[in-house]
């Protein structure tokens, strides 16, 4: 425990930080977005910046709430109907975003990446200097895969699986020294005695024993899972920079995350 807290005493030192809110978090079971929810995390984030952290949300929803005006119960297999339902969805959560947001008295700026663009020079420079300039002039980036366009990717758990990996790759991309991962569970779980499992406060690394210990995702709603998360951990990790998951639908976690205190599974940038 101690040694958990002094881990989490150095994260005073972050200032700028990568957000990423997973579909789960974000929307209820039927896809329906959860205004309630996003109004908690909006307010979050906001004070944040208010306290002088530099914050770039990476956000999952848009096909889910494709899905829910659409009248689709299911997430679809079908590639075209997946771009449907981002192109549906991307815009009706965004309205949403932009409404809270100014809201809270906070400027956003919507950011739309493919898998290619973190590997073509011209694109990688030209997305790092808009994003640069949108922080530097206090503009909160909202950034989501293009599921519009993309293709393969927004179906392979082993691509964007639920903006996991787009998030890691986004903190390369701006230099970002700390990667939260919003999810519906409270961080790795550890299975004890019994069946009972208890919460992994901080990883110094993550080695084959540390994917043992988790399953893949069952949800329809989000192809991501705790692996993919681990990946973008390990990722970012090498990078220098540290990564944390935690509970999103928890009342203020970013708040308390920033105070030092003992929530979600820190994971420990290689320089650590």
């Amino acid at each position: 425990m101690k040694k958990s807290l002094k881990y989490r005493a150095a994260l005073a030192d972050i200032r700028r930080i990568v957000v990423k809110l997973g579909s789960r978090v974000l929307v209820q079971k039927t896809g329906r977005p959860d205004i309630r929810q996003i109004k908690g995390l909006v307010r979050d984030i906001a004070h944040l910046q208010r306290a002088g952290y530099e914050i770039v949300v990476v956000t999952s929803g848009a096909i889910g709430a494709g899905m829910e005006a659409l009248g689709m119960k299911e997430r679809p297999t079908a590639l075209p109907d997946l771009q449907m339902a981002a192109a549906v969805g991307q815009s009706r959560l965004m309205s949403r975003y932009d409404a809270l947001f100014s809201a809270a008295g906070c400027k956003i700026g919507q950011v739309l990446l493919t898998h290619e663009d973190f590997h073509h020079k011209i694109r990688f420079t030209n997305a790092r200097r808009t994003m640069e300039n949108m922080i530097r002039n206090k503009v909160i980036p909202i950034v989501n895969e293009n599921d519009v366009v993309a293709d393969e990717e927004i179906k392979a758990d082993l691509a964007l699986g639920d903006n996991d990996l787009l998030a890691s790759l986004l903190v390369k991309l701006i230099r970002a020294d700390l990667l939260i991962m919003l999810t519906t569970v409270d961080g790795l779980r550890k299975s004890g005695k019994n069946g009972i499992t208890r919460r992994v406060r901080y990883l110094e690394s993550i080695t084959r024993n540390t994917y043992a210990m988790v399953t893949g995702s069952k949800s329809k709603l989000s192809i991501g899972g705790m692996s993919s998360k681990l990946r973008a951990a390990e990722s970012v990790s090498r990078a220098g920079c540290s990564a944390l998951i935690a509970n999103g639908r928890k009342s203020d976690v970013l708040t308390e995350i920033m105070s030092g205190k003992d929530v979600g599974t820190l994971i420990l940038a290689s320089a650590m």
